[in-house]
């Protein structure tokens, strides 16, 4: 059962990318985070009261509670540096580098949480790491301009606390439900994001957001709640290093729809990049 979960929330978080990328076009990235978070929040706790597992708050162990928010810290910093990225670089490139978390959530899973890593897995986690590589390759031709320079660096950024989030968000769920979980890290990611929006001042800038960009930030909101949802029930009956590599299978639904959203093409080695790292996911699998 997991595992339709962990599909689901790659569906989801494919669309994340693209309504977020359309919703910050003018649109302070993190104002953006902040709002989208709100929507977040509202959608995680109406799923908590839905199951009925508020009662089960009273209960929470201090160290459950400390990974939940050491675990929600990591997934604002990612969520920063992840929608700056998207708002200054292409979608095409900064979601395999974002997805590239999968390397090294993958190795802290070996190293912190007793998972296996055979030669199996060792040879799907070259392919992701040579796929990726030839995803953010430029044609000889183009050269790298100090813009292109910050998204890259913004985009490293969200994959090392995207990884950084699923180790602590494996720990931080054992033993309680996974939706009062997501709810919970949801309060911890607001309050970080509004802080960033508060400290920057760009809270002022609310009321120059246009109609459009409000429905897509909206619906990236309500995106990112579903696959949140989906990906750490699935985390907690899974292994951690099967429900990541799958949750960023999203990068196909992402790869797609930015191609007929924003009409962003893939050159032939960015084509055989993306092969190579679904190829290396679906080893995971077996």
């Amino acid at each position: 059962m997991w595992l339709i979960f962990a599909f689901a929330s790659a569906f989801f978080a494919g669309l994340t990318a693209i309504l977020a990328k359309c919703g910050i076009q003018n649109t302070d990235s993190n104002l953006a985070t902040a709002l989208r978070t709100i929507v977040v929040l509202i959608f995680s706790w109406i799923m908590v009261f839905v199951s009925g597992t508020q009662h089960t708050l009273a209960s929470l162990g201090i160290t459950t509670f400390i990974f939940l928010v050491l675990s929600g810290l990591a997934t604002g910093a990612s969520w920063l540096c992840y929608f700056k990225a998207l708002q200054l670089g292409d979608v095409n490139k900064v979601t395999p580098i974002d997805k590239s978390s999968t390397i090294l959530t993958m190795l802290l899973a070996f190293i912190f949480l007793d998972e296996p890593m055979t030669w199996l897995t060792f040879s799907a986690l070259i392919l992701i790491g040579i796929g990726t590589y030839l995803m953010i390759q430029k044609n000889g031709a183009q050269h790298t301009t100090p813009t292109n320079k910050t998204w890259f660096l913004y985009a490293v950024g969200a994959a090392v606390f995207a990884s950084l989030t699923s180790i602590l968000g494996k720990v931080g769920i054992q033993g309680i439900d996974s939706t009062l979980g997501t709810a919970i890290r949801t309060i911890v990611v607001l309050i970080m994001a509004w802080v960033v929006v508060f400290v920057t001042g760009k809270q002022r800038t609310i009321q120059h957001i246009d109609k459009k960009s409000w429905l897509f930030l909206i619906l990236s909101g309500l995106a990112t709640g579903g696959s949140w949802l989906c990906y750490y029930r699935a985390l907690q009956a899974g292994p951690a290093s099967v429900v990541v590599p799958i949750d960023k299978l999203s990068i196909l639904v992402t790869i797609a729809f930015s191609y007929v959203v924003f009409k962003e093409k893939l050159s032939k080695k960015a084509v055989l990049g993306l092969l190579l790292i679904v190829v290396g996911t679906l080893l995971l699998l077996i």
